[in-house]
């Protein structure tokens, strides 16, 4: 079994981390003392992955060769450099899951600042978390990664988170570090140098990382405001929408399926340049179960994207798609097949086939059938171009600057972490203006795909208003 070890950093990180639990649970079938109660045998072949056993009190058998008074524990290390998101966790349903050294606690908070979280806090609570991470790592059999949830908003999830990921690549330099990433947004935020904490958090996410989810706040509360009809979406629905898309994506890693995967097998095959390994996942259906055709146009639309980007101002480099329940094979490849070629001008053409697709046969809680998309997209610079823009604004006039500077960080800094995000950008344009040279270098391929697009203009046009416009 190759594991896979959580750490929650901060109170984003924590909060959504537990409602990833809390819907995983609720696949495995386990209660809320660690037990299994559940009447599918496929719930425990690959429940290892995230869940350790303890404590056997019996001996007895179970019908299906499990022992019955086995208790599952969470391969995971929380987070935080204050005690408050804690002891919320402790009270609810599903708190009792979690060992009690499992919590890392600081004695104050980075006051949502990214210099406390990175040097003077974070830096004294570090070794407490990588001890307790080196005994969460000997417990494994063959190590397969970390998952790091976080967000880069605010002081501790992207201070300490930052500083966690460079020190857990110096510890274990072959595992794969993923993280699942909370991107700030003007619509859903109470703290003003979130530009701030989000640039400087990302040279460690560019340096250290292999895969990097990145989940926006301003598509989360597009969905819930537009799809999910919500007039005020609050953070609670916000997370369990994360957190149903966080479950689509390790779906493979925890059951058998026609297709299984692993998180090095999913970043070989979404990450095609070492540096741009930033991932915008979707999932679908948000309301009503559809059918497979549905689903792989909905895991397209701009409307179920959890980044606010529009797919149309850049190009594909690599797609996964994850399809939960009783699904086809043969019925995705085919509609995978149509999609790519009727699509092409969004895909690069040196990639010849950049979707991959994987079929679980256990249908997530609440839906028969469900597809989740991981996009490798030129389209993501938006995200970072629109944070730096408001970087950049205070910069200029040095606003709030003397809280850094109080905490060890210069100038030269800032200066240095800009020029990195703007690298990272000036890197997806290459590439995806690579493309467009291509094209333009070879006019008779450009022929061949315009006759063939031709002939099914109708249906393309309907493709492309279904999957990459706005509706």
């Amino acid at each position: 079994m190759r594991e896979i070890i959580s750490v929650h950093v901060g109170q984003c990180g924590n909060s959504i981390g537990y409602k990833f639990w809390e819907v995983i649970v609720s696949e495995h079938g386990i209660n809320s003392t660690g037990s299994h109660c559940g009447e599918n045998i496929c719930q425990l072949k690959g429940i290892n992955v995230y869940f350790r056993e303890i404590d056997i009190v019996d001996i007895g058998i179970h019908n299906y060769g499990v022992n019955v008074d086995v208790r599952f524990v969470p391969r995971v290390v929380l987070v935080d450099l204050e005690s408050g998101v804690f002891d919320a966790i402790k009270e609810k349903e599903f708190g009792r899951l979690f060992e009690p050294d499992s919590f890392v606690a600081g004695s104050q908070g980075a006051g949502k600042n990214w210099a406390k979280g990175y040097y003077s806090e974070g830096l004294e609570l570090s070794s407490k978390v990588l001890e307790r991470i080196r005994k969460e790592a000997e417990d494994c059999d063959c190590l397969q990664g970390f998952q790091i949830v976080h967000s880069i908003g605010g002081g501790t999830g992207s201070g300490l988170g930052s500083l966690m990921v460079e020190r857990i690549r110096d510890m274990y330099p072959d595992p794969i570090i993923s993280t699942h990433t909370i991107i700030p947004s003007l619509k859903v935020s109470d703290v003003v140098v979130e530009p701030y904490n989000a640039v400087l958090s990302t040279s460690s996410l560019v340096e250290y990382c292999d895969t990097c989810f990145m989940i926006d706040n301003e598509a989360l509360y597009n969905i819930g405001m537009y799809s999910l009809k919500k007039k005020q979406p609050v953070y609670g629905e916000l997370n369990h929408i994360v957190a149903n898309t966080m479950s689509g994506i390790t779906a493979a890693f925890r059951f058998p399926g026609q297709l299984n995967g692993d998180l090095r097998k999913l970043a070989v095959n979404l990450v095609p340049f070492p540096r741009l390994h930033f991932l915008v996942p979707s999932f679908a259906p948000l309301t009503c179960t559809t059918n497979v055709n549905d689903l792989i146009m909905q895991i397209f639309d701009y409307k179920n994207m959890m980044a606010d980007v529009d797919p149309r101002r850049g190009k594909f480099f690599a797609v996964g798609a994850i399809f939960r329940g009783k699904v086809s094979a043969k019925q995705v490849e085919q509609q995978i097949i149509q999609l790519r070629y009727k699509n092409g001008s969004y895909f690069t053409d040196w990639i010849p086939d950049g979707i991959k697709t994987t079929v679980c046969d256990v249908s997530p809680i609440g839906f028969q059938k469900s597809a989740t998309g991981i996009m490798n997209t030129s389209a993501i610079q938006e995200i970072f171009k629109r944070i730096i823009m408001q970087f950049s604004k205070m910069l200029e006039r040095k606003a709030f600057l003397h809280w850094y500077q109080g905490e060890g960080v210069d100038q030269e800094d800032f200066n240095i972490s800009e020029f990195n995000a703007n690298n990272l950008c000036d890197e997806y344009h290459i590439y995806e203006e690579a493309d467009i040279e291509s094209d333009e270098e070879n006019p008779s391929a450009n022929a061949t795909v315009t006759t063939a697009a031709n002939v099914t203009a109708p249906v393309q046009q309907h493709r492309t208003q279904s999957l990459f416009v706005r509706q």
